[in-house]
């Protein structure tokens, strides 16, 4: 990594990517932010959308950050505003441009979110802070889904 470390380049995964480049959202097409957060582990660094507060996590990101105390505070944005946003379809990895995959948590099978295999994940405003913390309400809700699905 010593060529790329003026770049700002980060290592996960055993894939080196450089955050020289500005990323847009894969949701709303508009610029994405860098945002640092400090972790008992160290520095994690995740993109939030200027316009719709949407953040791409790159593979492992938001696992390591689903326990972290206090990492719900990166997903500010309106989950209603997040909400609109599910209707976008085929929308492309800001990493590859592939089209990335609708996913549902296993947990939390309510909880939709698009994922590449290859670079990371994409969660709506909102949906972080679903993603961090499994309540009660989420499992009547995910109970309700299920029977509404004739499942």
């Amino acid at each position: 990594m010593g060529d790329l470390a003026h770049l700002g380049a980060i290592k996960n995964n055993e894939t080196t990517f450089s955050r020289r480049t500005k990323m847009d959202c894969p949701k709303c097409n508009s610029a994405m932010n860098e945002l640092k957060i400090e972790t008992l582990h160290g520095q994690v660094v995740i993109d939030k959308c200027q316009s719709c507060s949407g953040l791409w996590f790159d593979n492992g990101e938001a696992e390591q950050l689903k326990g972290d105390w206090m990492a719900e505070f990166a997903d500010s944005g309106d989950p209603e505003v997040g909400k609109s946003y599910n209707v976008v379809r085929d929308i492309q990895c800001p990493r590859c441009g592939k089209t990335m995959k609708k996913l549902n948590d296993p947990k939390q099978k309510h909880l939709e979110y698009e994922a590449c295999e290859e670079h990371g994940m994409f969660l709506d405003a909102g949906e972080f802070t679903d993603y961090k913390y499994e309540t009660l309400l989420d499992i009547f809700r995910d109970v309700v889904a299920s029977l509404k699905r004739g499942k």
